[in-house]
C-alpha cells in the first residue's frame, strides 16, 4: 500500500470472510448505470412534475457553493455541466454487497461530467477514470479539516476525503470547465431502475456462465433486468478481455441501451412506469441545494428535443501514467478536448447578408500574451486549436494591453475579421505596418479576455465514442 493517503489502492477481496461478495470493480459499472440513468431520467421525466412531486421529496441536498468560493472558472455560454458521482457506501440496504466498509467514508469509483449543449438537444457523458492521477487543489475535508493541495493524487480520493465539493474543485482545476450542479447516487435503486424500464437489451458475442456473478446467458441478444442485470454489470470473467478499456466500453453501451429503452419504450409517457422509475432514482439521489425541482424542470424543457442519437458517452483523453503503468494520466488531447467543451457552440444566429465566414481550418493565428497572466497565450491557443484554427504561440507581447487586439499580415484581412467576430469585445482588425507575416493573423490577448465564441461544429467526435442509439450488437 502506498504511503500517500491521496494515492489510493483497492483490494478486491478485502475481507476473506466474504469471498462471495462482488469485486469492487463491478460496482464501478453499477455506478455508471445509476448516475447515467439518474441524469437522463430525472431531467426527462419532469414534464409530469405535478404528478410526481412526492418523489422529489426523496432527494437529499448538500450546500456546496458556499465551500467552493469565488475563484472558479467563468461560465462562458448557455451550456450546463452536471457532475455525476457514484457513491459505493455500504450503509443501509447496500450492506449486503459490501465487504468491510461499513462505517468508513464512502468512495466514488464513478465520476462523469454530463455536458448539456446550449439550447438543449445534445448531451455528452464524460468519464473520468477512478485511477486518473491529477494535481488536486486544497479543499475542506468531511470533518471540516483543510486537506492541503497535492501535486499528484488519484482523482477518486477527492470524494473519499472531501465529498462532492472536493471533486468539483478538482474537476474545475484540471479542466477549467465550470461545474454548475452535481448529482450523487448510491446503488440501492439499480434493480428497481432496470425493472422500471422493462429490462435492458444486451448482446453477448459468446455464451457466459460465471459462477461468481451467477450470470448464465447464451450467445446473442437478451433483455435483462433485476438480479440478472445486476449480475451482468458485476461480471469480471467470461466477457471481453478483462481490461479496463473493455469494461468501460461495455458499461457505456449498457448505459446507452438503458437510456434508449426508456426514451423509446414509452416509459416517460406511462404514468405507472414513470412513477416507479422516479421513486427508484430519487431515493438514491443527493444534489446541490441549487438543483431544485424547478431548475430540473427548466433543464427538462431544454432537453425536450433530445433523442438517443444525441446522447454520447466518451472517456476523457488519457493514457498510461508515465510514473506508474497501473494508473492513467491526461494525455495531449485532454486540454484541446476541455477547450471544446468550454466553447461548445451556442444556438446559431441567423446570418446577415454580407457576412464573411472563413472556416477556422483556413486561418493561421499567432497568439501573443499581453494580459499579464502567466500561461494565458497557451490557454487561448488551446481554445483556438479545439475549433480547428492553425495556431502558434508567439510568446509575450511587446507591452501589456488591457484590450485584446487582432492584427494581420498581407492577404489575411478576411481571416482577421472572421476571428475578431468570435471575440466578445469585437476588436477592430488592423493591418500590420511592420513585423507581420503574410497570411497570418496575430491575436494579442489583453487583460479583458474572457472567452472565444464557437465557430460552429460543437464538440468533435472522440475516439471510442458511443451513442445511446448505437446498435447494441455492433462491435466498437
Amino acid at each position: 500500500m502506498n504511503s500517500n493517503p491521496m494515492y489510493m489502492e483497492y483490494v478486491d477481496d478485502a475481507d476473506p470472510r466474504q469471498q462471495s461478495a462482488a469485486p469492487r470493480r463491478g460496482w464501478r459499472i453499477l455506478g455508471w448505470v445509476c448516475i447515467g440513468l439518474s441524469a437522463v431520467m430525472v431531467a426527462g421525466s419532469l414534464t409530469a412534475y405535478g404528478l410526481y412531486r412526492r418523489a422529489f421529496g426523496n432527494i437529499a441536498h448538500e450546500d456546496v457553493n458556499a465551500q467552493l468560493g469565488p475563484n472558479r472558472p467563468k461560465k462562458l455560454n448557455g451550456a450546463l455541466n452536471i457532475l455525476l458521482l457514484g457513491s459505493d457506501t455500504r450503509e443501509g440496504a447496500n450492506a449486503k454487497y459490501g465487504r468491510s466498509m461499513k462505517g468508513e467514508p464512502p468512495r466514488s469509483d464513478t465520476m462523469i461530467l454530463l455536458h448539456l449543449s446550449p439550447g438543449g438537444g445534445q448531451a455528452m457523458g464524460i468519464s473520468f477514470p477512478r485511477d486518473l492521477m491529477v494535481r488536486m487543489p486544497s479543499c475542506k475535508g468531511r470533518k471540516g479539516q483543510i486537506i492541503p493541495a497535492q501535486a499528484r493524487a488519484q482523482i477518486n480520493s477527492a470524494f473519499t476525503n472531501g465529498g462532492a465539493t472536493c471533486v468539483i474543485k478538482t474537476i474545475e482545476s484540471i479542466s477549467n470547465v465550470r461545474v454548475d450542479h452535481f448529482m450523487q447516487v448510491d446503488f440501492n435503486g439499480f434493480k428497481a431502475i432496470t425493472n422500471a424500464v422493462g429490462g435492458v437489451p444486451v448482446c453477448l458475442p459468446r455464451a457466459v456462465n460465471d459462477p461468481k456473478s451467477k450470470l448464465r446467458l447464451g450467445k446473442g441478444q437478451h433483455n435483462i433486468k433485476g438480479e440478472q442485470a445486476l449480475a451482468y454489470v458485476r461480471v469480471r470473467h467470461g466477457l471481453g478481455d478483462g481490461s479496463d478499456l473493455d469494461r468501460i466500453k461495455r458499461q457505456q453501451k449498457f448505459m446507452g441501451a438503458l437510456a434508449n429503452k426508456a426514451m423509446s419504450a414509452g416509459v416517460l409517457s406511462n404514468p405507472k412506469k414513470l412513477l416507479d422509475l422516479m421513486n427508484a432514482v430519487t431515493k438514491s439521489l443527493t444534489t446541490d441545494k441549487e438543483l431544485t425541482p424547478q431548475v430540473m424542470m427548466d433543464i427538462a424543457k431544454e432537453m425536450q428535443g433530445m433523442t438517443s442519437g444525441k446522447l454520447r458517452f466518451v472517456t476523457v483523453p488519457s493514457g498510461p501514467d508515465p510514473q506508474d503503468p497501473n494508473r492513467v494520466a491526461l494525455n495531449a488531447g485532454a486540454q484541446p478536448f476541455f477547450a471544446a467543451v468550454r466553447n461548445d457552440k451556442t444556438i446559431p444566429k441567423e446570418e446577415k447578408p454580407g457576412d464573411v465566414k472563413i472556416p477556422p481550418s483556413q486561418i493561421r493565428v499567432r497568439v501573443y500574451n499581453g494580459s499579464g497572466i502567466d500561461g494565458q497565450a497557451g490557454r487561448v491557443a488551446d481554445d483556438l486549436e479545439s475549433q480547428g484554427f492553425h495556431v502558434t504561440v508567439g510568446g509575450n507581447a511587446s507591452a501589456p494591453t488591457s484590450a485584446t487586439k487582432v492584427m494581420y499580415g498581407s492577404g489575411a484581412d478576411q481571416q482577421a475579421r472572421s476571428l475578431a467576430a468570435l471575440i466578445p469585445s469585437k476588436p477592430l482588425p488592423a493591418a500590420r505596418t511592420s513585423g507581420g507575416t503574410p497570411g497570418v493573423v496575430d491575436l494579442i490577448v489583453g487583460s479583458d479576455w474572457t472567452n472565444l465564441k464557437s465557430a460552429g461544429g460543437g464538440i468533435p467526435k472522440q475516439q471510442g465514442e458511443i451513442r445511446a442509439s448505437d446498435n447494441i450488437c455492433k462491435e466498437t
